[in-house]
């Protein structure tokens, strides 16, 4: 039996829609990216000729062949084209952060449910090779009772980019870039937390938004490190583990990202990631053993668009549930609660 073919439109043609949304469309079977809303038609020309462009996201929305819709623009346009989407009838796929606020994003929810349309939110860490490698060593039980976990996303980008992130703005800063990726994966592992402390600064010359933050996050018996920093020259761990048997660290950040940024195309076996995890435990004495390497499992960023297809195709479970971005939504809101207060912020 053939699979049918989903058609795709894609608003916006920005670093996110040519490194993440648009690349891995074109490779998952089922999808077809037919049309790109962009005010630049050089740009889309030069990287995708045999793609259609419009100029308007309402020129794609009245197109009756358009069967799914992404949504890859600056965060404060997420809420007004994802409800201009639905309303349209489609089905839509935002990138993270799903909004700039908790209220838009119950409201959108209400809408697609109302229309009953799927909605989804591109949190593709879910499929980075080393979260994949932490969640199956810490189902598996290997590091016992888990008791702290530091999870960084640590840059050096002491240069201030030019670029709508960088200046002031609703859903602007670091907070909303990275904080969504990193608040998401905790929640994968742990559940919600009871509350959370927020500390965000501005650290670079010239920059005008936050760039550096350091998130908390309290659970019963297991303390959660969130940070990510845009002046770490040296390399820091990408996650740090401890639990009751051992420890699990992992240096360096999952490739698919950089292959991506280097035009390669995901195929099988693309998401390897060359750089071990390093698993310590207990030996029989209870002492720390020697470290051992141990390989990641490889990263599946198609998974997300794999998995949207399936559930609009044989109604699977979507890749991302909604709840859960709203959860993510409501960790980010109050994390800037806290930082506005000067205080922890029960959830």
């Amino acid at each position: 039996m053939k699979t049918p073919i989903l058609n795709v439109g894609l608003v916006g043609f920005g670093m996110s829609s040519q490194v993440f949304h648009a690349p891995l469309i074109q490779a998952t079977p089922g999808l077809e990216l037919s049309c790109v809303v962009s005010g630049d038609p050089d740009k889309v020309q030069r990287a995708m000729p045999e793609v259609e462009m419009v100029a308007k996201a309402a020129e794609l929305y009245a197109r009756a062949d358009i069967d799914l819709v992404v949504i890859a623009t600056p965060n404060a346009t997420h809420y007004p084209l994802a409800k201009a989407a639905l309303a349209a009838g489609k089905h839509v796929v935002v990138d993270k952060p799903f909004t700039i606020s908790l209220s838009e994003a119950r409201l959108l929810k209400q809408q697609a449910e109302e229309a009953e349309r799927t909605l989804c939110v591109f949190h593709n860490r879910r499929w980075d090779s080393d979260f994949l490698t932490l969640k199956g060593v810490m189902e598996e039980g290997t590091l016992g009772r888990v008791v702290a976990m530091e999870s960084r996303f640590d840059r050096f980008r002491p240069d201030v980019p030019d670029r709508w992130r960088e200046r002031r703005g609703p859903g602007a800063g670091l907070w909303y870039d990275l904080g969504p990726h990193l608040l998401d994966q905790a929640r994968e592992l742990f559940g919600m937390p009871r509350a959370i402390l927020l500390d965000i600064a501005t650290r670079r010359d010239g920059a005008e938004v936050d760039d550096d933050f350091l998130a908390l996050l309290d659970y019963n018996g297991v303390r959660v490190s969130l940070s990510a920093a845009t002046l770490a020259a040296e390399p820091t761990p990408r996650f740090r583990v401890h639990g009751t048997r051992g420890s699990f660290v992992k240096f360096g950040l999952d490739p698919q990202e950089a292959r991506l940024k280097a035009g390669e195309t995901p195929s099988p076996q693309w998401g390897d990631d060359p750089l071990m995890a390093r698993l310590t435990l207990a030996d029989g004495e209870g002492n720390p053993g020697e470290p051992r390497e141990l390989r990641c499992q490889p990263g599946d960023y198609l998974a997300f668009y794999s998995g949207v297809a399936e559930h609009l195709v044989h109604a699977t479970p979507p890749p991302v549930d909604i709840d859960g971005a709203l959860e993510v939504m409501a960790l980010l809101e109050s994390g800037l609660d806290s930082y506005r207060q000067g205080r922890w912020v029960k959830l």
